[in-house]
């Protein structure tokens, strides 16, 4: 079998590293640092859920009564 070598990438420090100024430019949009968003056909279908699972448990129980 054959030997695998392993490289090693090196950095050669090429230039200086600049960084990214952290304040906006004149032009750009401001956003809001509140978050609201908008989960209200979760509600609607956690609630629709909830109607099936209770009108099949009372099918349940109702079948129940009449395979006994």
């Amino acid at each position: 079998m054959a030997n695998k070598n392993k490289r090693r990438s090196v950095s050669t420090g090429s230039g200086p590293v600049q960084a990214v100024a952290a304040t906006p430019k004149a032009g750009s949009r401001a956003f809001s640092q509140e978050f609201k968003p908008d989960y209200s056909f979760v509600k609607q279908d956690l609630k629709r859920i909830a109607y099936l699972a209770v009108i099949f448990i009372i099918i349940l129980i109702v079948l129940s009564f009449f395979l006994r």
